[in-house]
């Protein structure tokens, strides 16, 4: 005998043949479900047969004797592979009724004619499952993957041989170049997962007579930081100098493309600052205020991180008319230091004096070409340097009050500057 099947791996229908290819044995319907009802219908019998033997195993075993049916009486003796659910026909055909998996298999067929002659028939029937139950995927232990670094492995599983077809966010999935998919379907495997690659996944198991799809795994894949920016105002400001009139405020943003969020930490001259936010203000900005901005972004699930600078100082008309103390409330006994942003670059002399520049006994000290001269009101505390700053050492109260500060350019130009210093 020969078994016929279709083209098709999964799909098998009901054919049988005798050995003498005279008896045909046809499943009607031809695909059959779980619970449905067939009949295995016999063709090509010689109409002399006295009895019919039936067995569900792939030998003439006792032990796979469904029935035996006498023709002249319409006697029907149950066998040990009898499950109650068949009953042989007075034409030779079997009847299942509530077909189950178990009816799955080998089917052979035995007649006896009026010549105590025999002939037999065999044959495969397919029952499938329906309804399935969903399909469980074999999902990684971590739906929570690392960009470039980590595989994607899922694996989907059903309880019958089936056709196998995955869905990304509801789309089926194409076959792409890093798609590896094993022989039978059931294994997906992404190398160096993707941030693309994150979404939904699910896996959908059908045979002719049903399909079902199992629950979505919902994929995350973290990468980042990259194309770390420091913002002001919605534009881009990395590598720039930012230009901010004295006594205004400014509002740094760091932004970067990151999964998850970034933790952030910002740096002011390279010292870190108290800022754990996406972004920094800086209210009522003075002199000490300006220097190098840095935000640094660290991802906490990708260990990498990313930073980006910026350089922020006051603008040339606010700086050219002020004097600056740092710290800007000096207390009795410290040092302070009366700074002069936007100091002319071409500067040729300074004087320092302690009260108006109009008297010359008041002159603390001078800068000419370069050599530092102490006037009549120095004490001694007094440093003055070649940027036009001066430095105060240990205050005290008699300290306090009005000083002046006198430029001139190597083009002529005379600038006065003063302050009242404030001692507490």
């Amino acid at each position: 005998c020969k078994m016929v099947l279709t083209g098709c791996s999964w799909l098998v229908f009901a054919a049988f043949l005798s050995a003498a290819a005279e008896i045909t044995i046809t499943p009607e319907p031809a695909q059959l479900a779980e619970g449905d009802n067939v009949t295995l219908v016999v063709r090509g019998l010689s109409g002399e047969e006295l009895a019919y033997s039936w067995y569900a195993g792939p030998t003439l075993s006792l032990s796979y004797l469904v029935a035996s049916y006498i023709v002249s009486t319409g006697d029907e003796t149950p066998g040990p592979a009898h499950t109650g659910r068949e009953a042989v026909r007075p034409d030779g055909g079997l009847d299942i009724q509530g077909l189950l998996p178990g009816h799955s298999g080998t089917y052979i067929l035995q007649t006896l004619n009026r010549q105590l002659q025999t002939e037999v028939g065999y044959g495969h029937v397919q029952v499938y499952e329906d309804p399935w139950p969903q399909p469980f995927g074999g999902w990684p232990n971590d739906s929570e993957l690392v960009e470039r670094r980590d595989t994607l492995r899922l694996r989907c599983h059903s309880p019958a041989p089936a056709e196998v077809r995955w869905f990304f966010n509801g789309d089926v999935l194409p076959v792409a170049l890093r798609l590896g998919l094993s022989p039978d379907g059931r294994t997906l495997t992404r190398h160096g997962v993707r941030r693309e690659e994150a979404g939904a996944y699910q896996c959908e198991v059908r045979n002719p007579v049903s399909a079902s799809r199992s629950a979505p795994l919902n994929l995350t894949v973290y990468f980042g930081p990259e194309r770390v920016a420091i913002l002001q105002d919605s534009t881009t400001r990395t590598g720039c100098t930012i230009r901010v009139n004295l006594n205004t405020s400014l509002t740094l943003w760091c932004v970067s493309r990151s999964c998850p969020e970034p933790q952030y930490v910002w740096a002011f001259n390279g010292r870190a600052l108290e800022n754990g936010r996406d972004h920094l203000n800086i209210s009522g900005m003075a002199a000490a205020q300006e220097g190098t901005y840095t935000c640094i972004a660290k991802n906490p699930k990708t260990l990498l991180s990313g930073s980006a600078s910026v350089v922020v100082k006051l603008t040339a008309a606010a700086v050219s008319m002020m004097i600056v103390p740092v710290p800007s409330k000096p207390t009795e006994g410290q040092d302070v230091t009366l700074t002069v942003p936007g100091y002319p670059r071409d500067l040729l002399v300074y004087a320092w004096y302690r009260g108006p520049a109009s008297e010359p006994n008041r002159l603390l000290s001078q800068l000419p070409s370069g050599s530092w001269i102490a006037g009549p009101a120095h004490t001694g505390r007094e440093v003055g340097f070649a940027n036009c700053s001066l430095l105060l050492q240990k205050l005290n109260l008699t300290d306090a009050g009005r000083y002046t500060l006198k430029t001139v350019t190597l083009q002529g130009k005379t600038d006065t500057l003063e302050l009242e210093l404030q001692v507490a």
